[in-house]
């Protein structure tokens, strides 16, 4: 599994390079951008897990947004950061994340333009899960916030932030890279208002198995997924903190997230 992701990511991300700022974005009903890029991209990874997991079912961006009835199932966002990419800003990246019964165990996701591949593993608190950037494991940070620590955040969540904020802000333009740097000890949290399955399939297994907590600010129960539901307009408003000691002191800062409009 790990070699067919590296392998595939690598392929992808090795045609993408060359389109890396060469491209122009066009607007979705969502209001998301899209690429002809994309477009290649999700086709190339599709082909390539019917090919090596014909049982396996799939959700991408691009295409079939309703859960399948299969308990294997490939959630793939072709390039997460598409406005990044099209500007010329090397943050963006190609995420492959596995369900099993609805749930993410596996996360894979690689950023052509940093050389940075991150995968991970994840089953339950207390099992054989591990996260790694490049082969490294990866842990996240364990001191508490300061004013000198750093928190990422979205577009969507800079107006509604109550302040004053306890730690230096950071904002990056994609969804996964934001919050995988709590799981790489870069941060201290993260948040993202409006993110889509794609957005965070990948990164759900590798931020826990990293040792960081993952809330949702709408409350309830991200997974497992529900077969035949259409996953398409769902957001996930998500906060991210490294250690759940800090969990509390975030949440009051961030927790009107959850209620905001998209």
């Amino acid at each position: 599994m790990v070699t067919f992701a590296h392998t595939v990511t690598a392929q992808v991300g090795e045609r993408l390079l060359g389109e890396f700022g060469q491209v122009q974005a066009e607007y979705k009903a969502d209001g998301s951008l899209v690429t002809a890029s994309d477009q290649w991209a999700d086709q190339f990874l599709q082909r390539a897990i019917a090919t090596s997991f014909p049982d396996h079912g799939l959700i991408s961006e691009e295409a079939n947004h309703h859960f399948p009835s299969q308990e294997w199932c490939w959630v793939i966002d072709p390039i997460d950061g598409t406005t990044n990419f099209t500007r010329g800003i090397p943050l963006w990246g190609i995420s492959l994340g596995l369900l099993y019964q609805g749930v993410p165990v596996f996360g894979h996701i690689h950023f052509p333009p940093l050389n940075q591949t991150f995968h991970g593993f994840w089953s339950a608190p207390g099992q054989a899960n591990a996260a790694y950037l490049n082969g490294v494991p990866l842990h996240t940070r364990q001191d508490p916030p300061a004013p000198d620590q750093l928190f990422s955040l979205c577009a969507r969540s800079l107006s509604i932030l109550q302040n004053p904020f306890p730690c230096k802000i950071r904002m990056l333009g994609s969804a996964s890279y934001n919050l995988l740097t709590v799981a790489t000890g870069g941060t201290i949290g993260a948040v993202e208002a409006t993110p889509k399955l794609w957005d965070i399939a990948a990164v759900w297994p590798l931020i826990q198995a990293a040792g960081g907590a993952w809330i949702s600010l709408e409350g309830s129960d991200l997974f497992p997924l529900i077969q035949g539901q259409d996953y398409g307009q769902i957001p996930y408003p998500t906060l991210v903190v490294s250690q759940a000691d800090w969990v509390d002191q975030f949440l009051v800062l961030v927790s009107s997230i959850g209620k905001a409009p998209p």
